[in-house]
């Protein structure tokens, strides 16, 4: 059941521990120290220089799922960009290697079934490191630049959004082979309840960190991009500034978009030559005549094109 509680400002941040241990991550992903004493939450926050208001409504969002906040214009940008990144950092860095420790332990040398759940975990693993690298270098990038002023007409945070979803499901297979069909063995038997507890707790965490980027980050970031359209910095996000047609005869060819989707999964010039069965001088015609009518010249760009434009699907182009 969840503590219903709504922590303040002036309340002693050594009670809000007290009252919910799991908040010692979240600490850390801010960038909290310990050793905080008997000082409120916003002497806290001030002292390791996080914004209280936005420290607090993950708190009380991750505790007792209050979302609905007083204004979200309140919410700090930097501070939930480094929770976030943190996070990933903490959840990649160490959970996951932690987990893989316990899983490897548990098991009996030789063992085919729990070789194969090992196996079964790594793509669980694989899976989260292409979705966190993806708003490592796609969105956060975003982000920083509207917080600089400049919107992408390539992007948005609906674009995010939109593509954004669970990646448990491995986890949920995981969990389940383990139970039902690791064989047993009693000297390893408590070293496999404690990782299978950790699972579960991991996965808890994982859903409340993407819950925490649905609710509270989306809704701050679509914010940002509404104040900068209002004051005329950005263009207008929802015509883009990729166009399917245009009078002056410069919309992209069939294999042109061709090429772009090529281009966007990894392909050399060779590669895309033997593909589409053209030369590869062709190839670098259509790259020349791509990067004249889009203004676009790197890879990362033409991804942000591809996607946004259904060219690919999201998760096709996730890289390891």
């Amino acid at each position: 059941m969840k503590n219903q509680k709504i922590y303040e400002a002036d309340d002693k941040m050594i009670s809000l521990i007290k009252d919910n241990y799991n908040l010692l991550q979240a600490l850390g992903c801010f960038g909290i120290n310990l050793g905080f004493g008997d000082k409120t939450v916003r002497e806290t926050c001030e002292d390791n220089g996080v914004d209280t208001y936005t420290f607090l409504a993950v708190v009380n969002f991750t505790i007792n799922g209050q979302s609905d906040f007083e204004d979200d214009s309140q919410l700090s940008v930097p501070t939930l960009m480094h929770y976030l990144s943190a996070s990933h950092t903490y959840y990649l860095d160490f959970q996951l290697p932690y987990i893989r420790r316990g899983l490897e332990e548990s098991i009996n040398n030789g063992d085919r079934l729990g070789t194969l759940i090992l196996h079964l975990y790594d793509e669980y693993a694989k899976e989260i490191k292409k979705h966190m690298k993806y708003e490592e270098d796609m969105l956060f990038p975003y982000v920083q630049g509207l917080l600089d002023g400049k919107v992408a007409g390539d992007y948005s945070i609906e674009t995010f959004s939109k593509h954004h979803g669970q990646t448990d499901q491995k986890l949920r297979e995981l969990k389940l082979m383990i139970i039902k069909y690791l064989p047993g063995d009693k000297h390893l038997n408590n070293k496999l309840t404690a990782t299978l507890y950790n699972i579960y707790n991991n996965e808890e965490w994982l859903n409340l960190h993407a819950l925490v980027e649905d609710k509270i980050f989306v809704p701050a970031i679509r914010l940002l991009e509404q104040q900068l359209r209002q004051s005329g910095v950005s263009r207008n996000i929802s015509t883009m500034v990729f166009k399917s047609g245009s009078d002056n005869g410069d919309a992209l060819s069939d294999r042109e978009k061709d090429v772009i989707v090529s281009l966007v999964q990894g392909m050399s010039n060779k590669q895309i030559a033997d593909h589409l069965f053209i030369s590869v001088n062709t190839v670098i015609t259509h790259r020349r005549n791509i990067a004249r009518k889009l203004q676009i010249h790197s890879t990362a760009g033409l991804t942000i094109y591809a996607i946004v434009n259904g060219l690919v699907d999201i998760s096709t182009v996730m890289t390891d």
